[in-house]
């Protein structure tokens, strides 16, 4: 198979472990890939049960829900992966806009599959910057930053270096959980309010995912145009 055909049968494979997973599969999941990172576009999610939830505004329990089960599929996946690209998976990172239905499962591999483009339209050292403003804001400036155009809508922002002393002594006593809910909240409510992403690309912002290793102390930031 070529990389195409290995990108569609990895999208058909997840979308059939997720309706395993969840009893309803999504409307849409579509792959793309560049450099080292692999993105599967998730739409149309949300299963019965969540739905439910989400009417009755419990929303951190459809968090924790999915998480647990989400942990389970991309174990699997770590394995499709690694078979069907012939390169070792170092790590997963995986957020859900349940207002939107959209999601993302991002898997940073160890080998590039297709070279990076980066448009010659879009400043991407103004895209780092004012990611790392946002994340002064909330945190503190990240000590490394570097971005990513996978496709023509789809951009990462890799922050190394986030965490603050307090974060990383919460980690140490065990409330790893209450801090992603915390940081996911605040996060995304200053990206989206004060983050000026639509003018840095030109484009209106649609989706920003989110997600963190806290263990490896980096975090990736997903745009979708």
């Amino acid at each position: 198979m070529d990389l195409q055909e290995r990108l569609k049968y990895i999208s058909s494979y997840t979308s059939k472990l997720l309706r395993n997973k969840f009893g309803r599969g999504p409307e849409s999941c579509f792959a793309v890939t560049a450099d080292h990172f692999l993105v599967l576009q998730i739409r149309g999610f949300i299963s019965p049960m969540e739905e439910v939830l989400l009417q009755e505004n419990q929303r951190i329990q459809v968090d924790h829900a999915r998480d647990v089960v989400i942990k389970s599929i991309v174990a699997e996946l770590k394995g499709v992966f690694q078979v069907t690209l012939e390169t070792e998976v170092k790590t997963f990172f995986h957020d859900w806009n349940f207002p939107n239905n959209t999601g993302v499962i991002i898997a940073e591999l160890e080998n590039t599959l297709m070279p990076m483009k980066k448009s010659e339209e879009i400043n991407f050292p103004l895209l780092e910057y004012e990611v790392a403003r946002i994340s002064e804001l909330v945190e503190k400036t990240p000590e490394e930053t570097s971005s990513f155009q996978i496709s023509p809508k789809v951009f990462i922002v890799k922050r190394e270096g986030i965490l603050v002393p307090i974060e990383k002594a919460l980690i140490e006593e065990g409330f790893k959980r209450e801090l992603h809910i915390a940081k996911d909240d605040l996060e995304k409510k200053y990206l989206h309010r004060y983050g000026k992403f639509d003018q840095v690309f030109q484009r209106a912002v649609t989706d920003i995912f989110v997600d963190w290793n806290f263990k490896n102390d980096n975090s990736l930031i997903c745009f979708i145009l």
